[in-house]
């Protein structure tokens, strides 16, 4: 785990860090973080995410590896995310590479750099990271030093158009392989190996491919370049995945945990891989096969442990189809009343509408699941069974009567359109299926629902029934969103539902989206050319410039139809060079029952049946066949079977689960999205004990934003097991009130928090708690001290009435000290500093001399500076500044005025400066006092120490 202090100061970012979206997105640190010896190890391999740290901060796959590399001694592993445009920019504008985030390590002195493979939209981003990591973009442009550039995940099942950047690319499960890979290629190299040679040997391991080592044909039937068979008969043809029992790889527990808020901010646990369904669209659902369970046992533990060691107040249990888990039903119905009891709310994705039975329903309202979303993914049943989505229009409505019955308020429903055999009628089914289940959740739960549809286009992908299939043209996808608004504006007028809301996917995306998933080796100097011309971040609407696209595409004379339209199902596959473990003419069986509307039934379940069998009772009677149609991937129905009652023992499932009736009149009045949190009486002013904090925030966490800091305080007594006193109302938090908010950027040596917490701390215990938080914080979070304070005492929002400032400018801006105390006299002299704030779009003007109470040449800055871990030749300015509700004087205003012209209300840019606040204070009896001085402000005639000039 990462505690140790690491000032900004010493990051190569740090001149321009606070001008930046999120500079905590660059700073490291957080807690779970792993710093290991750079020298002690054989492998260093630098885990990259092509998107943003918010994204990848998210992504479990991410997790797994980051733990399985450094658990093992010999390999050490660190993180590098995508930067976002502005940093991208100030990184070739001043010639800086790109750092991880662990060590601040250039990407180019790793070992192995490996790159997550998502989503195609992020290819111009690795060419991004890989040229501000100095590494060349072609991996035959690479020496002999240079790093192994390596690509794992889904996308690497089709890798041709990434043929030209990737080094090797591991095929299917990463947790074994990617180490492997590692340690061989640096074993290799210290053998004096050449480069070429070892790529060699890599590509022998098996599961791993390397472009260089295999030509290319195109194909007469579809006029894509397709992989041939290698003349080396050492070398795979095809190459076969990687598959790993998940359970000899336990889920991690104690990941980073942190920073700016993620994505998807809360704890995620992959309970399966892989899926029973069968869904003719789902890449996922056919490469990741057969499916694989966690032990439930581990999924509790690793909850358990995961909460605590994060600190979140959310769970995840993440699946491809979690209603499909075969014990999902009784491990939260175990889960549920701990989670409860510690007010952790609990979510569920990926369900399906035949999966919530009234006791899984009734489970998830004690943890207040924040939304439930379900995709039906086609509008008219007969689409439905064309995408071998087994899910009635019955089922659907009979699960929306269960769900809005229960309290809930609001459903999402996911779909697609530019399906293969897609009609008008079953676009326009779209949303009146969304009508219908808005009408069914008003009428069961007597009053409005709301009901959100969000449509995408269907991607053709690769390794699925559907991948010979033509996608929609843009114009084609742009008609039917025509279609879709207008088929809302006709239910409203009909007043059938007014509470459908219709969302729609970025078409233009989705069209690139379908080329790089189809797409063959020529597509290489298409995405180079593009990222050349400023293609990055295609994923963000924002960003996206697909005039930069079609251009490259036109330049190297790319056909898009040859990769958009229908491929003959006789031709080569720009992919077929990857095995994941169908058999030959499975895809194709599916295809032809797809073009006749039928359905297959999931695998593994015995026919007809939806769900699984909750309990023991029923499950270890039922001895009918289970359902296998043959894909090729070999599946042991009876050790599948025998699995599944041995998870119903652990446990303890003997029986059905006995539901309560619930009270008709709280179900419908009752939404478990605002559920108070349990435990006694929330919301009572007399509940707990009241304690004021000291802190100092410096380093990464000065780069937090004021929103994180109150996210991550609640975190630190969630991971020492401290019960936190919650507000009352609709949506309770921690009862927690700061002092007013520093800018991004600013460190400070004196801030305060006040909290009411539920144990009684005597001074002994507090100074013990003090020590605690802060070996669970994260780095520059320092804990000071604390008092516990009573309910007469006014909250330290009321007591400070000021703060003592130091302004620390570089010397040669400043080299003349003496004219810069003439400044900051002149300044003192002024009756009015008068200046126009623009707040919210709106000019004020506002006259802020009286908020000004001291500026001054500071003698004795370095020693702050020195402690704030604020380094460099500099010149500091005291300022103390009066704050009231109604404001205060910004720290950028008083730099502006000191830099330029005082009699200008129109203030320029402050020149370049670094900010920390050296204490806060309040006024009682004309004094200043530390707001921890309580007794002060309570009128004690005790005189405590003057801060007001330290």
């Amino acid at each position: 785990m990462c505690t140790e202090e690491r000032s900004v100061e010493e990051h190569p970012y740090a001149s321009f860090l606070h001008q930046v979206t999120k500079p905590a997105r660059y700073t490291g640190g957080e807690v779970g973080a792993v710093r290991k010896d750079w020298d002690a190890v054989q492998a260093r391999v630098c885990l990259a995410f092509p998107d943003v740290y918010d994204i990848g901060m998210s992504h479990l796959g991410f997790k797994i590896l980051y733990k399985v590399l450094n658990d093992d001694p010999r390999c050490l592993a660190e993180r590098a995310y995508c930067p976002w445009v502005d940093v991208e920019k100030e990184l070739r504008e001043r010639e800086l590479p790109l750092v991880s985030l662990d060590t601040l390590r250039p990407l180019s002195d790793f070992d192995v750099i490996g790159f997550s493979l998502q989503y195609e939209l992020t290819y111009s981003n690795i060419l991004s990271m890989l040229d501000l990591g100095g590494v060349p973009l072609r991996s035959a442009d690479r020496g002999e030093d240079d790093a192994l550039v390596l690509a794992g995940g889904p996308n690497a099942t089709h890798p041709e158009p990434l043929a030209a950047f990737i080094d090797a690319f591991c095929i299917g499960d990463g947790e074994a392989k990617l180490k492997e890979v590692a340690l061989v290629w640096t074993e290799l190299k210290q053998q004096g190996m050449s480069r070429a040679e070892r790529l060699r040997a890599l590509a022998k391991l098996g599961a791993v491919y390397v472009p260089s080592l295999y030509e290319v044909a195109e194909d007469p039937h579809s006029g894509l370049l397709v992989v041939q068979p290698p003349s080396d008969p050492d070398l795979p043809f095809p190459i076969a995945r990687a598959r790993v029992d998940i359970n000899d790889y336990p889920f991690p527990d104690d990941s980073p945990t942190g920073g700016p808020e993620a994505i998807f901010d809360r704890t995620s646990i992959e309970i399966t891989r892989g899926c029973t369904e069968g869904c003719r669209f789902c890449q996922a659902g056919m490469i990741y096969r057969p499916i694989q369970e966690r032990d439930p046992k581990h999924v509790e533990e690793v909850v358990r442990k995961s909460l605590l060691h994060s600190g979140n107040d959310e769970v995840s249990l993440t699946a491809l189809s979690t209603a499909d888990v075969s014990y999902i039903h009784p491990l939260i119905s175990r889960l549920a009343p701990e989670l409860a009891e510690q007010g952790v709310s609990l979510s569920v994705s990926s369900l399906r509408a035949y999966g919530l039975e009234p006791e899984l329903l009734d489970e998830l309202k004690r943890i207040r699941a924040g939304g439930l979303t379900f995709a039906p993914e086609a509008g008219t049943e007969r689409m439905r069974s064309v995408v071998n989505k087994n899910v009635t229009e019955a089922q659907l409505q009979e699960t929306a009567e269960r769900v809005f019955s229960r309290g809930w308020q609001r459903m999402k429903l996911y779909f697609m359109i530019g399906l293969p055999t897609e009609e008008d009628d079953d676009v326009r089914g779209i949303v009146q299926t969304g009508a219908r289940t808005a009408e069914t959740g008003k009428r069961a739960g007597g009053r409005r629902v709301d009901v959100t549809v969000s449509v995408s286009t269907h991607v053709p992908k690769p390794h699925t029934p559907f991948q010979w299939c033509a996608m929609d043209t843009l114009d084609e996808i742009r008609r039917k969103h025509q279609l879709l608004r207008e088929e809302v504006k006709i239910q409203r007028q009909q007043k059938k539902s007014r509470t459908v809301k219709l969302r729609t996917h970025d078409s233009e995306s989705s069209v690139l989206e379908g080329i790089f998933s189809r797409g063959d080796r020529r597509l290489s100097d298409v995405i180079e050319r593009a990222y050349r011309h400023g293609a990055r971040f295609d994923s963000w609407d924002e960003q996206l410039r697909l005039d930069v696209w079609e251009e490259a595409l036109a330049h190297h004379q790319i056909v898009q139809h040859r990769y958009l339209g229908t491929i003959p199902v006789s031709a080569q596959l720009p992919w077929n060079h990857i095995d994941v473990g169908l058999e030959d003419g499975f895809l194709l069986r599916e295809y032809r029952k797809a073009l006749q509307n039928r359905l297959s039934p999931p695998c593994g379940k015995v026919a007809g049946t939806f769900i699984h069998h909750t309990n023991l009772a029923d499950a270890e009677p039922d001895h009918r066949r289970l359902v296998c149609y043959d894909c090729g991937v070999a599946c042991d129905m009876t050790k599948m079977r025998d699995d599944r009652l041995i998870k119903l023992r652990r446990l303890d499932a003997h029986a059905p689960i006995e539901r309560e009736e619930p009270d008709a009149e709280r179900e419908v009045t009752e939404d478990p999205r605002t559920k108070k949190k349990p435990g006694p009486k929330i919301g009572d002013p007399n509940l707990g004990h009241r304690y004021r904090f000291r802190f100092e925030k410096k380093g990464a966490v000065a780069l937090l934003g004021h929103l994180d800091l109150v996210r991550e305080l609640p975190r630190i007594f969630r991971r020492l097991e401290v019960e936190q006193v919650y507000t009352g109302g609709y949506h309770p938090k921690p009862d927690m009130s700061f002092a007013p908010a520093l800018s991004l950027g600013a460190m400070s040596l004196d801030e305060y928090v006040d909290l009411r917490l539920h144990p009684d701390y005597d001074e002994d215990g507090l100074r013990q708690l003090v020590a605690d938080m802060n070996a669970r914080s994260p780095s520059g979070l320092v804990f000071l001290d604390a008092r516990r304070f009573d309910r007469s005492d006014p909250p330290v929002g009321k007591v400070v009435e000021g703060a003592r400032l130091l302004i620390a400018f570089a010397r040669d801006i400043f080299p003349d000290v003496d004219a810069l105390r003439a400044r900051c006299a002149d300044l003192m002299a002024r009756d009015e500093l008068t200046l126009l704030r623009k707040t919210k779009g709106v000019h004020r003007r506002l006259d802020v001399r009286p908020r000004i109470r001291k500026l001054a040449v500071m003698h004795d800055a370095a020693e702050h500076l020195a402690r704030a871990g604020v380094a460099g030749d500099l010149v500091g300015v005291e300022a103390v500044i009066r704050i009231s509700g109604n404001g205060s004087v910004r720290t950028s205003e008083i730099a502006a005025w000191i830099a330029g012209d005082p009699s200008l209300t129109e203030l320029p840019d402050p020149p370049p400066h670094r900010v920390v606040r050296l204490a806060l204070f309040g006024e009682a009896k004309g004094a200043l006092h530390s707001p921890l001085d309580l007794e002060a402000f309570r009128g004690d005639a005790a005189a405590v120490a003057d801060v007001g000039r330290g």
